[in-house]
């Protein structure tokens, strides 16, 4: 008997990548404040905050589309 799920288990294993590639992009995005509120950190808009956290986060959110938008291969 097969069992008809909307996701396959390949599109799963996409979107756990895709979580975890958000939850990484998010990680990268902390940190940066300052504790003194009468300084300004410059660290606040480096590369890591300002480009790559982003980009993860919109690669993640791709990973997920690609595998609910995926069609299983058919087995007949």
């Amino acid at each position: 008997m097969k069992d008809n799920y909307s996701v396959s288990s390949k599109g799963v294993r996409l979107i756990i990548v895709g979580l975890l590639v958000m939850v990484s992009g998010y990680i990268l995005m902390l940190g940066g404040g300052s504790q003194d509120l009468t300084v300004f950190n410059d660290a606040m808009f480096d590369f890591r905050r300002m480009v790559l956290s982003p980009l993860l986060i919109i690669l993640g959110i791709l990973f997920v589309i690609i595998a609910i938008m995926r069609r299983p291969k058919s087995e007949e």
